[in-house]
């Protein structure tokens, strides 16, 4: 589809994995997309299915104020990513990222956050990406309200795009599935299927999830626990793959674990609760990211 002068234009923090994937669908619907790198930037997508690659050309973004941005980027790298970028007072924000409150503090008082979780999946490294779930995805803000203007013509070339008003039920679960999931294989260095193979990993596991249960459960008595078996149905429909901490354990990089299960701790502190398997956990991967190489 041509780009209309009618629609905003996107800018793009953290054209990586997902945030490729994302400005795929933006350009299928007609928004132009527009890089954060001086130079112009060109992305390949291939597909699980065998579709034919499909290239994508991100031009440098141009000068003045940012109306629309798709953050993207691995959480600790948030700060960074948005550092000195002219954000408009009312910037409209999609967040498409693992945990939570990565932007706290990182954007204008005025921002509209809209919040996105998203079971599709797919890997590489810059300039090819390989789609190789295309899933459910869900919009929606922390706070509720209606989706804006644009939505329907983004859902209608984005497959499986909802919009969720709240969409915190969502976030919470992917939360606590990535709490789970993430920092045990990562750790340990398995798939994530092992999970479900290996007793001791199991035990871990269920202490994990029954810790994140019953501090949801403090913060929302609506909420609707069951994460045992919630986290087990992910390990099962995803027993193959190496999920995004073990993969940046592997290599050495940062890990989300402060925006996943250190989200989960800072709320606990705030209750004065305690969850002595999520400190452990926080506590192990914060001294493997330390001594790797």
């Amino acid at each position: 589809m041509t780009p209309s002068s009618d629609l905003p234009v996107w800018h793009l923090a953290g054209a990586g994995n997902m945030g490729t994937l994302a400005a795929f669908y933006l350009r299928d619907a007609g928004f132009p997309v527009v890089g954060r790198r001086p130079s112009p930037t060109r992305k390949t997508l291939t597909f699980e299915d065998r579709r034919a690659p499909r290239t994508l050309d991100l031009p440098a973004a141009p000068a003045g104020p940012i109306r629309h941005l798709v953050v993207a980027c691995k959480t600790p790298y948030s700060a960074a990513a948005l550092a000195e970028l002219p954000l408009a007072p009312d910037v409209t924000v999609l967040r498409l990222q693992n945990g939570l409150g990565s932007l706290d503090g990182l954007l204008p008082a005025g921002a509209d956050l809209i919040e996105v979780v998203t079971t599709s999946a797919v890997k590489g490294r810059h300039p090819t990406h390989h789609l190789v779930a295309e899933n459910q995805t869900w919009m929606g803000r922390a706070r509720g309200g209606p989706a804006p203007a644009w939505f329907d013509t983004l859902a209608a070339h984005w497959p499986g795009l909802e919009w969720a008003a709240p969409i915190r039920e969502r976030q919470w679960r992917k939360l606590v599935a990535n709490a789970v999931i993430n920092p045990l294989t990562g750790l340990y260095d398995v798939p994530n299927g092992r999970l479900l193979e290996d007793p001791d990993l199991t035990a871990r596991a269920a202490w994990l999830a029954d810790e994140a249960d019953a501090l949801l459960g403090a913060l929302d008595p609506a909420w609707s626990g069951g994460s045992r078996q919630q986290v087990a149905a992910v390990a099962r429909a995803t027993a193959g793959n190496t999920s995004s901490m073990r993969a940046d354990m592997q290599r050495g990089a940062a890990t989300e674990i402060e925006a996943i299960n250190g989200w989960l701790l800072r709320q606990a502190e705030r209750l004065g609760l305690d969850l002595p398997a999520h400190r452990e956990i926080v506590a192990a991967v914060r001294d493997h990211t330390a001594t790797a190489p």
